[in-house]
């Protein structure tokens, strides 16, 4: 497939992520400038942007290879967005414009709907581009890249099982949203907090270091009082 020049990085990111390349596997300039349709000079350029971001390392005598993070590293990817997704959150509140605001109140009367419908593919997609948006509503361009990277690199390491109650976690997302609409920063925050510990208790490892075992990732759960939400 031809791809543009400038696309490169995100289209061999991609493939990272959905398993095209395998853990530990070479990333070679001349197949992949072949397999998308460019010389090396981007493919290289790639490379080292996605060596920067942790999705490949340079191995003496392999060259670029698929990065295999560790069991610790993949955890300590979830507890920095149970920590950045809700100060972005917060920052939304105080900085969102009304654009935003349309998208995010869009998105969760959209979700809602799937949600009673019980479409859970649709619910993934809409889930990954409300918090997107919510991210980009923050006014900070370093914690937009951040919580995107980490969406990315959270996506390639772990699957994400179903919410038990789909309508109750679009609760929360418009909660989230009346709060940001409001200006209401800690409300904002506290109400992400919540609703990311919850989501984060759904993922589970797509490897381990002792073997094929899958182990899930263990959070202790809070149970959100959804009529307080709604005040």
């Amino acid at each position: 497939m031809r791809i543009p020049a400038h696309s490169v990085c995100t289209a061999i990111r991609d493939d990272i992520v959905a398993g095209v390349y395998e853990r530990g596997s070479r990333l070679t300039e001349e197949v992949l400038a072949r397999r998308y349709g460019v010389s090396r000079v981007p493919v290289r350029e790639a490379l080292r942007t996605l060596e920067a971001e942790g999705f490949v390392v340079t191995r003496r005598h392999a060259g670029a290879c698929v990065a295999e993070p560790t069991e610790q590293e993949a955890a300590d990817l979830l507890e920095m967005r149970t920590l950045l997704e809700p100060l972005g959150a917060s920052r939304a509140a105080q900085r969102r414009t009304e654009a935003h605001l349309k998208v995010l109140r869009g998105l969760v009367r959209l979700g809602q709907e799937r949600a009673r419908r019980g479409n859970s593919e649709d619910l993934r997609s809409l889930g990954g581009w409300f918090h997107e948006t919510l991210a980009q509503a923050a006014g900070s361009a370093s914690l937009t890249s951040t919580l995107t990277q980490l969406r990315h690199k959270i996506a390639w390491m772990y699957t994400v099982e179903a919410p038990p109650s789909p309508v109750d976690s679009w609760a929360e997302h418009g909660a989230i949203v009346d709060a940001v609409a409001r200006g209401d920063s800690e409300r904002a925050r506290g109400i992400t907090a919540l609703h990311t510990e919850r989501s984060t208790g759904a993922h589970r490892l797509r490897f381990t270091s002792g073997g094929d075992r899958s182990e899930r990732v263990r959070n202790s759960q809070h149970a959100v009082n959804m009529s307080s939400l709604r005040h």
